[in-house]
């Protein structure tokens, strides 16, 4: 019998108590797909057409052997006239054409098209990543990149819905994705998910993610505008599996095209190793026959990057390479790229952040295919790799970089103006049409509400009975465009109209097309990406750019000036000029110069006043003097606290800026040196400061006091509070005046 293993050292003890030790990381197995790019069993790359032109060998396998993914590439998915040149091309210099910015995009796509699944999948896997973030760059499809939310609840609350919609239009999502807990409540949501985007603003697109019958269904009555949860995998086995072949999703996609429903396909590496069906395939070679086959079967796009799967390809080496590598590979195919990024791939904020910021630098027709707009707990397609407790830092990111992720900053104010008029609309509409009425509470909590856990007032069976008149009824959206008009929602009504009417024109069927809050159509068509190299290619506008910039929490002087001026106090005054003192027990406190003038408030919360007397309370305690003046000559807290100490009668003397910061002196010491320091001054609570007053006047008896040590903090001190002390800095500055000496001051404790 062994003995059982050791505990652990603390270190490693430490180590496995991260977040990113609940992620299943897994060896890298051939047999069962756990592999990302090149597995022995992978075929090789060739095509061999016969006399009459069709294709008689394709990737190491005959005709005679082809499975309905090969059949059907075979015949729809290549581009013959092209494919003898493509196929010849030495890897390496394809993929260096793909990277090239003096390579046209347009060059790049022409040649893909004459390539197999094997050929592409072997070309794109030599990009490294930043070479993948060069091509991601140049060859998406849109020129503008843009953003898609998820906005669903466990409650199915309409209310909640449409306020929660709302509120993803007003953050910039152009494209919003809802999904039911219970499957009957489908056509309620779309319908309360569409009116609140339209309130939100112009032009956003709806998705209802359900089965794909149904999906069509509320399609073909107007209220949804678009569709993605047409699957493909790369093997056939899922195929049959899901009673589908590409001839079905052809049909499908046909379907949605002739309705005016804009439709992309989803699939993603690591789909058929979790279905037990890989054929000993790596994940980027069978995503290489999806991607092939979303072209074959005429999808404008594709949603890809693991989507569901994302966990699996994650759990390998290079599987999260291989995530953006396919999202490249539909772009090389010439289709709008929904590049992933919504199932949660890890536990660990690190490697999340990781999986997507190489996307979000490089730019793509929709960064995340479902960002969780609403938070992790409502999002019933489980948790995104973004949620709603994220939306601040996703902002600030675009920021540091100065890139367009699609989103922009919301006011408090507007967000709460676009959510009542949502939840009064929804509930206008649905008792103007007989679906449902709402009670007042129910509406004051959808407005107010973080997540669904804030409407207890919500009633399960109202979104359920309102689905269900919706079907028995024929209902379509032109109805609840007319119940909008004629309950004074003329505004919303028109929105919704409009993009109705553009399913009759069919603009937005191009690939990569969404609609801008001005209802153009930004598409390959009519926004293709003009990528060439540095100076070339999408910049955002000024007006976009002050969009990314301007995130709710910058601050400027002019702010820290007014929330300074709320503290303005009568407390502390000035009463003349400084002069020497002579009394062995005094201990001087000299403060900087915007003290008592502009500021007024420490870093760590308490007011100048507040610190100044625990300083003072200190020095009392052993039996010394406090006097209190302002220098005004320097903004050095060196050269404040000397100053103090050479005007103290001791010798002993305490310099203290604005901020906080405190120290120390000594009459004969050099300016840079000091007898104790508190330099962070966010951590220097009431305690500390009379402690430094105590040990002030320990040195003042000519007593060698134990030093107060400064608090140690693990948080990120200098990001939080440095731009405020650059605004702190630029007041003192501005009331630095070396002509006013050293004043004496009075305080009030």
């Amino acid at each position: 019998m062994n003995a059982p293993s050791p505990e652990p050292i603390g270190r490693f003890r430490f180590m496995d108590a991260q977040p990113v030790n609940l992620d299943g990381l897994a060896v890298e197995d051939a047999r069962l797909g756990l592999i990302a790019f090149d597995s022995p069993d992978d075929p090789a790359p060739s095509l061999v057409l016969g006399p009459e032109g069709a294709v008689v060998e394709m990737d190491s396998r005959p005709a005679a052997a082809f499975d309905v993914l090969d059949e059907f590439i075979a015949r729809h998915g290549l581009d013959l006239d092209v494919a003898a040149e493509a196929m010849a091309l030495d890897d390496v210099a394809f993929a260096r054409m793909v990277v090239d910015p003096q390579t046209p995009r347009a060059e790049v796509l022409r040649l893909a098209a004459g390539m197999t699944p094997a050929k592409l999948a072997r070309g794109l896997s030599l990009l490294r990543p930043v070479e993948l973030g060069m091509a991601m760059t140049k060859l998406r499809a849109r020129r503008t990149p843009s953003n898609q939310a998820h906005v669903t609840n466990r409650s199915d609350d309409p209310l909640l819905l449409a306020a929660d919609a709302a509120t993803a239009a007003a953050f910039g999502f152009r494209e919003i994705e809802t999904t039911v807990p219970v499957l009957g409540d489908a056509p309620s949501n779309a319908v309360a998910v569409s009116i609140g985007a339209a309130v939100g603003a112009p032009g956003v697109l709806v998705q209802c993610s359900v089965e794909e019958a149904a999906e069509l269904e509320m399609g073909m009555r107007g209220l949804v505008s678009y569709a993605e949860t047409v699957s493909l995998y790369g093997t056939e086995q899922v195929f049959v599996d899901g009673d589908d072949t590409p001839w079905s999703k052809a049909f499908l996609t046909s379907g949605y095209a002739s309705r005016g429903i804009k439709m992309r396909v989803t699939s993603g590496g690591g789909a058929e190793a979790l279905m037990g069906a890989a054929e000993g395939r790596s994940m980027f070679y069978l995503e290489a026959r999806c991607v092939a086959l979303a072209r074959a079967i005429g999808a404008q796009g594709v949603q890809n990057g693991g989507i569901d799967s994302a966990a699996v390809a994650g759990s390998v080496p290079g599987g999260v390479r291989s995530l953006m590598a396919e999202n490249v590979m539909v772009m090389a195919r010439n289709l709008e790229a929904c590049t992933g990024n919504d199932a949660l791939m890890s536990e660990s904020d690190v490697r999340r952040t990781s999986r997507t910021l190489p996307i979000l630098l490089a730019g793509s027709d929709f960064v995340c295919s479902g960002f969780g707009s609403i938070q992790r707990y409502d999002n019933m397609f489980g948790p995104s790799q973004w949620n709603a407790e994220d939306i601040d830092d996703f902002l600030v990111i675009q920021r540091d970089w100065g890139v367009d992720g699609g989103l922009r900053t919301a006011g408090e104010r507007q967000v709460a103006r676009l959510r009542t008029r949502a939840v009064v609309a929804v509930r206008a509409v649905y008792r103007h049409l007989g679906l449902g009425d709402f009670t007042d509470e129910w509406a004051a909590q959808a407005v107010d509400a973080a997540g669904s856990k804030d409407v207890p007032a919500a009633d399960l069976m109202t979104p359920l009975v309102a689905a269900r008149i919706i079907r028995e009824t024929g209902l379509t959206m032109l109805d609840v465009v007319t119940a909008l008009y004629e309950t004074g929602f003329e505004e919303e009504a028109g929105r919704i109209l409009a993009l109705l009417k553009a399913r009759v024109a069919g603009d937005y069927l191009q690939t990569a097309a969404i609609f801008d809050e001005s209802f153009r159509v930004l598409s390959l068509v009519t926004d293709p990406n003009d990528y060439a190299g540095p100076g070339t290619g999408y910049f955002p506008t000024a007006d976009r750019q002050a969009d990314i910039d301007a995130v709710r929490q910058q601050r400027s002087v002019d702010d820290l000036l007014v929330e300074q001026a709320g503290y303005r106090s009568g407390a502390l005054r000035a009463v003349g000029t400084a002069g020497q003192g002579a009394d062995p027990r005094e201990v001087v406190i000299g403060v900087s110069p915007a003290v008592g003038r502009e500021v007024w408030l420490t870093l760590s919360g308490l007011t100048v006043v507040e610190a100044l007397g625990e300083l003072l309370a200190g020095m009392e305690e052993e039996g010394c003097v406090g006097r209190v003046v302002r220098v005004n000559g320097t903004i050095d807290l060196g050269l404040i606290g000397l100053t103090a100490a050479r005007l103290s009668g001791s010798g002993i003397g305490i310099g203290m800026q604005g901020k906080g910061t405190a120290l120390i002196h000594r009459r004969d010491l050099p300016p840079l040196a000091n007898l104790e320091l508190y330099s962070v001054a966010p951590s220097v609570d009431a305690s500390l400061y009379r402690r430094l007053g105590v040990n002030a006047g320990r040195h003042a008896k000519g007593a060698t006091p134990e030093p107060t040590r400064n608090p140690y903090s693990d948080e990120a001190i200098e990001a939080r509070y440095h731009t405020k002390v650059v605004a702190l800095v630029d007041i003192e500055r501005r009331c630095s005046d070396p002509d006013r000496g050293v004043e004496e001051l009075e305080v009030d404790r």
